[in-house]
């Protein structure tokens, strides 16, 4: 092509984009490279939950990517792809402007699904990013604060009730989370702890069912009834309509009625919009419309152009769509952009799942060590916020926030009186976590194989 540039996009600044960028980066890849999204800042999905909870500020879980990208040559473009043409080579963007380029990395994830539920997209609250969790926090605090002022017994129990739908990771890790919050907000405005409730409905007979934490069911419905108010879970209830006032499901062919004021929607995704509209055959796409991909994760009829995360599925391939597997993707596709420039040989994608780690409530986790050993408790929430921190995605990043958690492990959420055997504990918890990351890390980087080396990483994105 006549107007060809030696550049390449990306677009898409989730794990899979921004993983590709910063390891371009870091391994001298000598063409430019511009990432494109249209959001200000990088979600870090799995720790969304501390956000809400307050456990975690804004600038730790949702960084400006201009901050992660400082220094690193990589130009982000701050807009919203409008269309792509793989044929011209070119991106379209909403502001007008277009981007020619020689190689192309789609990291655009995926969307929200509703299944065509009455009233869930107008209705439902879903977590999926930094807006969505403010959103949530803002809503949840109006609730509690106007049934307190509220004598009508039916009334308060509806707006001190939270319907979570999916017994999902991701439903199970909000629920846990609010059942240990919610009480407590209640109680500091002068309200009845106890009246909170949170439900999970769930369409299948199991929560965690067909996911990659299902060994974690038992554990996760222990955890989840030991919270400060008790977690219910509703089984092969299949929502139906979501209202202002309540969610409708059907169980058993019966039609109930649950009254609350907050459903949070955490089930169900779609292809993203964006993907479905590329022309590509039906053939090279999976049921669900997503890119299916070489295991070098190129487009087959346009090999310049890489793929990787929830838009896309690796032939002969069923990787869960996790973080850790979009993490290991942008990294595989680093490699292979790498040797395309350097007209070295390609090689296919590798993800190891090394085990995962689940939040089970305000300073409660699971985490799986070597796919044989569960760490539960104040433990396990120090690996598991120890791992996500050592994976932030700068060391200058990692070292400042890795710094303010153990201080406000240490220090801040310990400011009553206690003993030099609780600071020993606390201290040692928190240096199991870091040492237990950094290891993760050098496991994950070096891509070790032997099972003592299978060590959690992220388990949900």
């Amino acid at each position: 092509m006549s107007n060809l540039v030696y550049q390449t996009l990306i677009v898409g600044g989730g794990f899979t984009g921004l993983f590709t960028a910063l390891h371009l980066s870091h391994q001298h890849y000598p063409r430019s490279v511009i990432l494109i999204d249209k959001e200000e800042r990088f979600c870090f999905k799995p720790l969304l939950y501390e956000y809400v909870s307050g456990e975690m500020d804004a600038e730790q879980v949702w960084p400006r990517f201009e901050e992660l990208l400082k220094g690193s040559g990589i130009i982000f473009v701050r807009d919203a792809v409008e269309a792509i043409d793989l044929k011209q080579r070119e991106v379209k963007l909403v502001s007008g402007n277009s981007y020619n380029y020689s190689n192309l990395v789609l990291g655009l994830g995926s969307v929200t699904g509703y299944f065509g539920v009455e009233g869930a997209q107008e209705n439902a609250l879903p977590l999926r990013t930094g807006e969505d969790a403010i959103a949530i926090d803002k809503h949840l605090r109006e609730c509690l604060q106007t049934a307190i002022q509220i004598q009508d017994p039916e009334q308060r129990k509806k707006l001190l009730t939270v319907a979570i739908i999916g017994g999902g990771p991701s439903g199970v890790e909000i629920a846990a989370t609010l059942a240990d919050l919610l009480p407590n907000w209640y109680q500091g405005m002068g309200g009845n702890p106890q009246e909170i409730r949170i439900v999970i409905i769930n369409h299948g007979q199991e929560i965690l069912q067909g996911d990659i934490n299902s060994h974690l069911q038992s554990t996760a419905e222990q955890e989840l009834q030991k919270r400060a108010v008790p977690v219910e879970i509703i089984l092969g209830a299949e929502a139906t309509a979501i209202n202002k006032e309540s969610v409708q499901y059907k169980r058993d062919d019966k039609t109930e009625t649950l009254p609350t004021a907050t459903v949070i929607w955490t089930t169900g995704t779609n292809t993203h919009p964006l993907i479905k509209k590329l022309e590509i055959p039906d053939e090279h796409r999976d049921k669900h419309g997503r890119l299916v991909v070489t295991p070098t994760l190129q487009l087959p009829d346009f090999p310049e152009v890489f793929a990787g995360g929830d838009c896309a599925a690796v032939e002969d391939k069923d990787f869960p769509p996790t973080a850790q597997v979009a993490y290991q993707q942008g990294s595989a596709i680093a490699h292979n952009l790498i040797a395309l420039a350097f007209g070295h040989e390609l090689k296919p994608v590798e993800v190891n799942i090394r085990g995962t780690l689940l939040k089970l409530g305000i300073e409660n986790s699971v985490a799986n060590l070597f796919n044989r050993y569960e760490v539960t408790g104040e433990i396990g929430h120090l690996i598991r916020q120890g791992t996500y921190l050592e994976l932030l995605p700068t060391p200058i990043h990692d070292l400042k926030i890795t710094t303010e958690w153990l201080k406000d492990e240490i220090f801040t959420h310990h400011l009553y009186p206690i003993q030099a055997g609780d600071v020993i504990k606390w201290v040692g918890g928190a240096v199991l976590a870091a040492v237990v990351a950094r290891k993760l890390i050098k496991a994950f980087s070096e891509g070790e194989k032997e099972q003592k080396s299978q060590l959690p990483l992220l388990q949900n994105s």
